[in-house]
């Protein structure tokens, strides 16, 4: 495999993902925005969720949002199912808005936790937004660049300028992962939204991750949410 093949790949790679991540902006402002991530042949190969886990997500992201639509709740507020872990990210008016879309999310049929990242301000600007699908790829690439991660465990969203990363990672992928991300021009802070697996966890997926030399941290499974 050739240098110009490596850079036309790359550029390819590259192109695709900002063209992914900027799709919504061209969506006409509305009180809701749903968030959510394509189930492809190629994503459900290397995956760590089941893909019936990954159809499963998406369900879990269209009912979220039906959810929060009969609120009628003011807002931009976008839904992220990953392992049936949500994620909420966007702006609402005050805080009984913000209180009242989490439980509604979390009576979503399995729906096992809610991660409420709901701001109470002003809706994003269109610029933030683009600036936002802009980050998402930059993170994204990066991933694709490091040797030791495994880029589609990694699910990538970002709002505001605060990226949040989501995935079924040992604590040695998720420490990698924040580290990558916070160095990307751009990025004002990282929040961790994991699944964490321990080495045994991972290798009995059958889809082990990158080699490493150093021995990695093998904590219990659990779901985290950190701040930078």
């Amino acid at each position: 495999m050739n240098a110009q093949f490596l850079f036309r790949r790359r550029a390819a790679s590259a192109a695709a993902l900002l063209c992914a991540a900027l799709s919504g902006c061209a969506l006409p402002l509305v009180p809701l925005v749903v968030g959510g991530g394509m189930v492809g042949g190629g994503l459900i190969a290397t995956d760590r969720r089941t893909t019936g886990t990954q159809i499963e997500d998406e369900s879990i992201e269209l009912k979220a949002a039906a959810r929060a639509r009969e609120l009628a709740t003011l807002g931009r507020i976008s839904m992220t199912s990953y392992n049936r872990l949500v994620l909420i990210t966007g702006e609402v008016p005050g805080a009984p808005e913000k209180a009242a879309i989490e439980k509604a999310v979390a009576r979503v049929e399995n729906v096992r936790g809610v991660v409420n990242e709901l701001a109470v301000a002003d809706n994003a600007t269109i610029r933030s937004r683009s600036s936002d699908a802009v980050l998402i790829a930059k993170v994204k690439a990066t991933f694709v660049d490091a040797k030791d991660l495994q880029a589609n465990a990694l699910k990538v969203v970002s709002d505001r300028g605060i990226v949040y990363l989501m995935g079924r990672v040992t604590e040695r992928e998720a420490s990698r992962a924040a580290d990558l991300a916070r160095a990307v021009s751009g990025v004002e802070k990282v929040v961790r939204v994991f699944d964490i697996l321990s080495e045994d966890e991972l290798a009995s997926l059958g889809r082990p991750g990158p080699v490493v030399t150093a021995p990695a941290a093998a904590p219990a499974s659990a779901a985290s949410a950190a701040g930078q």
